[in-house]
């Protein structure tokens, strides 16, 4: 049994928290139920407990705020290591997961552990909203600064595609590990193959599913709807998710003469082009998904896209940029999805679509078959497998799988 030290910005608890948030919270309970002694420290969002155990055994140690939360973990782990404090349970950790959320905990400083250093995508495309003095900060910490103090730290990312991006700020391709997201189950009462799809007689419907924040762009799916509306009357938007953006968004969509609709209310009810659900329960959440037509995902950038997953549980095939990075490995372009450079292409994408049930429902099902080899077990016995690995001084590249085998390729 090892000690595990789990560090990240936020959990699922923080109204910011997603699906990276997810991921590692799936992997921390698949580490726990395996026997690990795994904590889980992030910043403490309001309402949060300082400190909780969650049912898979994981405990959850929260301080700090948005940039507090970092000296703050580093101060634990240094308190830690005399067994005082909240991280004193594990003294000296067998191994640290540090994750860099654009910025890491640079927990190389302040622990002799192995580090291994989970990166979901880099954020180059992304700083600028952190305005004009951050922004640069930033982006010299995530691409000049950290790869040199972590120089000889294991990394882990979700997809092929940023793991390339990652070896092009100068981290050697033999030490970045893929370990691919999870799925959860369906809920209860959406069968094997998903819910029943709309009635034919109803109109075609598209969903985004997202966080509501600038770099989600969420204002493309917008567009495509108000753009596409004419050729396809009725045609309406589902946008699930909340987030600091959501007003800007309203704003956007009231100007472009989209609302009519309410949040709330059943979608197939309401009147205006785009509805907006804010955070909805997981069997609401999946019911919009398996009423929807094409799902879009407009992100500047994403590690994998967890929502392309959820979607294609449902047989509903997803359309992304190609230029976001992880879509490139969660969406086969012309299999299971499209891949398009920018808001016109995802306009004629749609529309292609939308002309083609024949097509649509071919990448829907492809879309489904892939998504039905993901499991969060699977990604938690992956990651194992690194943090194994990283404890007895070995690095491993590639993808790896949740089972042992010739994925994985040790050095």
């Amino acid at each position: 049994m090892s000690r595990i030290l789990l560090l990240c910005w936020r959990d699922s608890t923080h109204p910011q928290g997603g699906g990276s948030e997810r991921y590692l919270e799936h992997v921390a309970d698949g580490l726990a139920a395996a026997g690990h002694t795994v904590v889980y420290r992030t910043s403490r969002s309001r309402g949060a407990a300082r400190s909780e155990v969650a049912p898979s055994g994981v405990r959850y140690s929260r301080a700090g705020g948005r940039f507090t939360v970092y000296p703050l973990a580093l101060l634990a782990i240094v308190l830690g290591r005399f067994g005082v404090g909240a991280l004193g349970i594990l003294r000296k950790p067998d191994v640290v997961v540090d994750t860099q959320n654009g910025v890491p905990f640079f927990s190389r400083l302040a622990t002799r552990s192995p580090v291994v250093l989970l990166v979901h995508h880099i954020h180059r495309e992304q700083w600028p909203v952190a305005g004009r003095v951050v922004a640069p900060i930033g982006w010299w910490i995530e691409s000049w600064l950290a790869p040199r103090v972590h120089a000889r730290s294991q990394y882990v990312t979700v997809s092929l595609p940023s793991a390339e991006e990652i070896a092009e700020l100068g981290v050697d391709p033999a030490r970045i590990a893929v370990v691919r997201n999870g799925l959860d189950p369906l809920p209860e009462g959406f069968g094997e193959g998903g819910a029943a799809p709309a009635p034919a007689a109803l109109a075609p419907r598209l969903v985004v599913l997202s966080r509501l924040v600038p770099h989600k762009h969420v204002e493309d799916a917008l567009d495509v709807v108000a753009a596409l509306r004419p050729r396809h009357p009725g045609l309406v938007l589902d946008v699930i998710g909340s987030g600091w953006w959501a007003e800007k968004l309203h704003d956007y969509a009231g100007e472009h003469g989209l609302l009519g609709g309410a949040p709330g209310v059943d979608p197939r009810g309401t009147a205006g082009a785009v509805v907006f659900h804010g955070h909805v329960d997981e069997p609401t959440k999946h019911r919009i998904l398996a009423g929807a037509t094409v799902h879009l995902m407009p992100s500047r950038k994403e590690g994998w896209g967890l929502a392309v997953s959820e979607a294609a549980q449902h047989g509903v095939p997803t359309v992304g940029y190609h230029h976001a990075a992880g879509l490139r490995d969660s969406i086969d372009d012309d299999e299971t999805g499209l891949l398009v450079g920018d808001v016109a292409a995802m306009t004629a994408a749609v529309d292609r679509l939308l002309l083609d049930p024949a097509g649509r429902t071919r990448m829907g099902e492809a879309a489904r078959g892939k998504a039905a080899g993901l499991s969060w077990p699977a990604t938690a016995s992956a990651m194992a497998q690194v943090l194994r690995a990283a404890t007895e001084g070995r690095r491993v590249s590639g993808v790896i799988s949740g089972a042992p085998g010739p994925d994985a390729t040790s050095r």
